[in-house]
């Protein structure tokens, strides 16, 4: 059965790459969540997507220039007026140590594709090993030096190649670096070429799948997983499928 995560949490309700996202998507019934890390000004690993706070926060700035306890003085969820607790931006061990009181999934997306962080891989993979979750984590990037990087301290862990543009046979590509999983865009391949991927054992997870019909096309074809904002949607229309078929 194809698996759901919820991108940056269920970011279609409640404030991307926070707790209360990541709690909500687990309560819905998500299979994984993912995630985005960058490094802060004293090396943390803190979670947002952006290497600004200027979009998700209501602070200003590069998240590399500000520490930890400055980044958890914003307020993550001040642009969404339902939300009436300050939401802080989380660290990958808050995220990591309350995976270990559930069974999510857990997709670490290494922002490093902008700004090189040095030792990035390092600090997210000790991380990782100190919970003892490498079983349920996959770590991708666009930044696919990384993903050899990490491949090489922690073979066991799952590395998986986020794509924007489709590449010439994709499984052969996987393979050369050694990368268990393909991230494609949702319209970079077309179906044949993500049914050669499964059929060459290479985990398929597109991104960001919101729309239904574009679901049901993965759902037919048993992605590995799709990555969505609204993970509730995604769980509907996945029941409606599999009853349809």
């Amino acid at each position: 059965m194809t698996q759901i995560f919820a991108h940056r949490g269920y970011s279609a309700k409640y404030p991307e790459n926070t707790m209360l996202a990541f709690r909500e998507a687990e309560k819905a019934g998500a299979h994984g969540i993912e995630l985005d890390v960058q490094l802060s000004k004293d090396g943390e690993v803190v979670v947002i997507h952006d290497e600004k706070v200027n979009r998700t926060t209501n602070g200003k700035g590069y998240v590399q220039g500000l520490t930890l306890k400055e980044l958890q003085r914003l307020d993550a969820g001040y642009h969404m007026k339902t939300i009436v607790k300050k939401q802080p931006i989380p660290s990958l061990r808050d995220v990591l140590e309350w995976m270990t009181t559930t069974e999510v999934l857990c997709n670490i997306e290494l922002k490093n594709n902008v700004l090189q962080y040095e030792g990035m891989e390092e600090k997210v993979i000790s991380l990782v090993w100190e919970y003892g979750l490498s079983e349920r984590v996959i770590i991708s990037s666009f930044n696919h030096y990384s993903l050899v990087k990490s491949y090489r301290i922690a073979p066991e862990v799952e590395t998986a190649a986020l794509f924007g543009n489709a590449v010439y046979m994709p499984w052969v590509y996987a393979q050369s670096i050694r990368a268990r999983g393909i991230h494609p865009k949702y319209t970079a391949y077309p179906i044949e070429i993500l049914q050669k991927l499964l059929e060459n054992g290479v985990a398929v997870r597109p991104y960001t799948v919101n729309k239904e019909k574009d679901m049901e096309k993965f759902f037919r074809i048993n992605c590995s997983s799709i990555i969505t904002d609204d993970p509730v949607l995604a769980l509907k229309v996945q029941k409606k499928t599999s009853l349809g078929k």
